[in-house]
């Protein structure tokens, strides 16, 4: 159940940080795409205003009457299509001259002079953007405007480049619509892509973590194990102990052994012996008292001496006695870690190696 819970806050989690990126990308995206997609338009329109505004100064200066022109230019545009963008001529008076709906020649010109001053003054087609499609700045219900004047020399006319309002419009909310679309089936497959990626690695982690749980769970079990015939061995020992008779000649069965403390021979019985170590090249004997003294005689000799059933040599460093071992520890790569009830200057390790020998000592 908690991994049910953790899996749905962790789709929850990217289902809300895809909607805060996408919220705030969404408006950039789409304000650089109608950019781009108007900007093209834009100077194609004004373009052409500048070149129909020349060409009829041209005529003008070639002496051809300006009514005849007019009637040119207006049969030429009559057939234009108004549904985008599209080209008219109005006087100084403000009315139309050409026009491509043949029935708003003679009308007033309709169109916002604010904006047009706008588009003058900032002359951008960011602007042109942010001023059409914005309904705010669009007051009334003006089906086209004017968005740039190309004035014809010696003349009373003006050369006008429109744009059809609602075309704009409907074109944004398109590029809106595909846009959210987009965002919306891209939502969906990184959610859903990384739900499944993180469930994956997680049912893979979850798998790894319950193996290692399995593995020292197992390994507590031996350890445990290995303490428990501890207190069997030293509970046979102390049996053992009792039977042994005081009369054995072999070296094994020696009840003592001497040792040096500065310059006084003493006297040390074995089974008060925790441990014996060496350290530069000098052997230490330790008791369980806590008194150490030295001996003449090497580690391996002492190895040799020492009765097997009660002493185990952990490594090159130590000897260990049974009866002075306390825990047992899992240490590093199947090695183990002995804590004796008398503290030691260095750790007691035994190696990989060695490991196997030390449990069945144990098991003896």
């Amino acid at each position: 159940m908690k991994k049910d819970k953790l899996y749905f806050l962790t789709f929850l989690s990217i289902a809300i940080v895809f909607l805060l990126i996408a919220s705030i990308a969404s408006k950039y995206f789409i304000k650089v795409s109608a950019n781009q997609l108007i900007e093209v338009q834009v100077e194609s329109s004004k373009r052409e205003a500048n070149e129909v505004a020349k060409f009829i100064e041209f005529q003008l200066s070639s002496g051809i009457p300006k009514e005849k022109i007019i009637a040119n230019v207006q049969q030429i545009i009559q057939k234009t299509n108004t549904d985008s963008w599209f080209v008219s001529i109005f006087n100084w008076s403000g009315k139309e001259v050409c026009h491509p709906d043949i029935t708003k020649v003679g009308l007033a010109v309709n169109s916002n002079k604010t904006l047009l001053s706008s588009l003058k003054e900032k002359n951008s087609s960011e602007d042109l953007y942010d001023l059409l499609v914005n309904k705010t700045s669009i007051k009334g219900n003006i089906p086209s405007e004017i968005i740039h004047i190309s004035p014809i020399k010696k003349s009373d006319l003006i050369v006008a480049a429109n744009v059809n309002i609602k075309s704009i419009i409907a074109q944004m909310n398109t590029l809106k619509t595909n846009f959210y679309l987009i965002f919306l089936i891209m939502g969906v497959l990184i959610i859903v892509l990384s739900f499944i990626a993180v469930r994956v690695i997680g049912s893979a982690y979850e798998k790894q973590l319950e193996l290692k749980n399995s593995t020292l769970a197992s390994e507590v079990i031996n350890l445990s194990k290995l303490n428990t015939d501890l207190i069997t061995y030293k509970e046979k020992v102390v049996e053992v102990a009792k039977e042994v008779t005081l009369d054995d000649t072999s070296d094994k069965s020696k009840k003592r052994i001497l040792t040096y403390m500065r310059n006084e021979l003493v006297p040390i019985p074995i089974k008060d012996i925790a441990y014996v170590y060496t350290e530069n090249t000098i052997t230490y004997v330790v008791c369980f008292d806590g008194k150490k003294s030295t001996t003449n005689a090497s580690l391996d000799d002492m190895s040799t001496n020492l009765d097997s059933t009660l002493f185990f040599r952990a490594n090159r460093q130590f000897i260990i006695s049974i009866a002075a071992i306390d825990k047992i520890i899992k240490y590093g790569n199947s090695q183990l870690k002995i804590l004796l009830h008398s503290k030691t200057s260095e750790e007691i390790i035994i190696s990989k190696n060695k490991a196997a020998e030390f449990k069945q000592w144990l098991n003896i």
